[in-house]
């Protein structure tokens, strides 16, 4: 849930949000990298401050803008502005994905000035090939059918962590290390590191992260329905669905009771 404020806050929060989550993922890689020559150690390492610096940043900035921090998950919310529900138009969905990608730039120069690196260097670490992109759209449609499958079961406030969880273990399980973000993706170009990815793939990965963005968007229909509809998945939790359900009030008197039993008089 947001707050109604102004366009311009919620788009600084998307900014320094997006911003945020590159100093993290490249700081803590580029980190991981010095400190271990273990592709593996370095990963685990990398793959938990991600993880941890994700579901904070959606903690703080949530409230304010929906933090967003992604286009694909912006696109997600233009859509069901779109189809009738609540979401962005589409001039705020084009001010959060400039935003996402400003400040994705902006992040990664900035954990590369932090560690002493020549900052703007692009990255040489190509990631081509099928199964890479494959990898990719698995993960950005798993990304987006989380999102949307807690929204659709009146389950939001767990998003900040189920989110987090999510990309630390698909970062483990996808070919591509799950990347899932464009505006991400094209500010680790800006990082010869660990975690970098070389501008001559960015098409590749973007085309796929939107296609697995409309492939969550399509699973979470078919699994519940329209945003806002009422089914078995909602009727099941109960109060998380809406509103709370009022208590029951339920009036005895003394003299309802049955004058039954020898301890009834000492209880009146």
């Amino acid at each position: 849930m947001t707050t109604k404020a102004s366009l311009l806050r919620r788009v600084t929060a998307e900014l320094i949000g997006t911003a945020s989550l590159l100093v993290v993922v490249i700081g803590s890689g580029i980190q991981a990298a010095s400190l271990s020559s273990d592709t593996g150690v370095a990963l685990v390492a990398n793959s938990l401050a991600s993880a941890i610096g994700l579901g904070l940043i959606i903690t703080l900035f949530g409230p304010l803008s929906g933090a967003h921090l992604n286009p694909v998950v912006t696109l997600t919310a233009w859509w069901a502005r779109r189809s009738g529900g609540e979401g962005l138009d589409v001039r705020e969905a084009l001010a959060y994905a400039t935003a996402q990608t400003a400040g994705a730039i902006g992040g990664a120069v900035l954990a590369e000035t932090m560690f002493g690196r020549t900052p703007g260097t692009f990255s040489t670490q190509v990631r081509d090939g099928g199964h890479l992109l494959i990898g990719e759209i698995v993960a950005t449609a798993g990304l987006v059918l989380v999102i949307q499958g807690l929204g659709r079961i009146g389950r939001s406030r767990l998003i900040p962590a189920a989110v987090a969880a999510y990309i630390a273990a698909a970062i483990w399980f996808t070919s591509s290390g799950s990347f899932a973000n464009p505006a991400g993706t094209v500010g680790r170009a800006f990082s010869d590191s660990f975690t970098g990815i070389a501008p001559q793939s960015l098409p590749g990965f973007v085309a796929a992260q939107l296609v697995g963005g409309v492939l969550g968007l399509a699973l979470a229909r078919l699994l519940y329905g329209r945003e806002g509809d009422t089914g078995p998945g909602a009727d099941v939790q109960g109060t998380e669905t809406g509103a709370e359900a009022e208590p029951t009030v339920v009036e005895v008197s003394v003299a309802d009771i049955p004058r039954t039993g020898p301890s009834f008089e000492a209880l009146v």
